[in-house]
């Protein structure tokens, strides 16, 4: 079943087309990588799916429903989740507070205007649940300023699933981290069930071919080929373009 499709989906700023006529369609449960060299056009095709932009022309569908002008709030109570290649996360205060913003971004409530005892007790066990099942409950005090930028990674991931989401985008979720911490966030993702679809912009290639199912390269704006990780490593355009080697 598609939960996530684009079509024919462009993107313009002034006479620059970031995306060009891009249609693709994620099923329940795929782990689908966006890869493409440098200006390839991945974060904006993934602020358009997102809802952070709206495209020029084309149609965006989320379990069947057009959100191409859905905001960005909307789509997440829809079920839809991302990270950033740039972390969204309050550095002084701490990881149990940082994971209660985020739980609260999705409750009728707000922050320090709780309707009942109830309403705080619940946000608290939503909050060690999480950081319990991930491993970070013994951090949950500390700053996190005061974290590992691994460390930082993975409370950000906690916080995208946080609002339960049925798809999660992960913008770069590997950039910059050492290569242990980098194979400890892939260990997380990997843990998630299948109930979860994931849709990943990654520049590391052997994390595209470890974690994904299904690969779309983009290139100057455009989709240039689909496939499986062995389809990908055997097409000669790819080779040329993204991989930098010779057919």
């Amino acid at each position: 079943m598609e939960l996530l499709k684009a079509e024919g989906v462009s993107k313009n700023f002034d006479s620059l087309y970031a995306v060009q006529n891009v249609s693709l369609s994620v099923s329940g449960g795929e782990r689908r990588a966006i890869i493409g060299p440098n200006g390839a056009g991945k974060t904006t095709l993934f602020n358009l799916l997102a809802g952070e932009l709206e495209p020029c022309s084309g149609r965006i569908y989320l379990f069947g429903q057009d959100v191409t002008t859905t905001p960005v709030h909307q789509r997440v109570h829809l079920g839809l989740a991302r990270t950033f290649q740039i972390m969204n996360l309050i550095p002084n205060l701490s990881v149990l507070d940082n994971v209660k913003l985020a739980i609260q971004a999705i409750k009728p409530f707000r922050f320090g205007m709780f309707r009942s005892q109830n309403a705080y007790t619940s946000l608290l066990d939503e909050a060690q649940s999480l950081l319990d099942r991930w491993g970070l409950w013994g951090k949950r005090q500390d700053l996190m300023q005061e974290l590992s930028y691994g460390q930082q990674r993975r409370v950000e991931l906690i916080m995208a699933l946080a609002s339960k989401p049925k798809i999660l985008l992960l913008d770069e979720p590997t950039s910059g981290l050492s290569e242990a911490a980098a194979a400890s966030f892939l260990d997380m993702i990997r843990e998630l069930g299948r109930d979860i679809t994931v849709v990943i912009v990654e520049h590391d290639m052997d994390v595209v071919f470890d974690l994904a199912d299904y690969i779309t390269v983009l290139h100057h704006g455009e989709v240039i080929a689909e496939g499986t990780g062995r389809e990908i490593k055997d097409n000669h355009m790819v080779k040329e373009i993204y991989l930098g080697e010779e057919s």
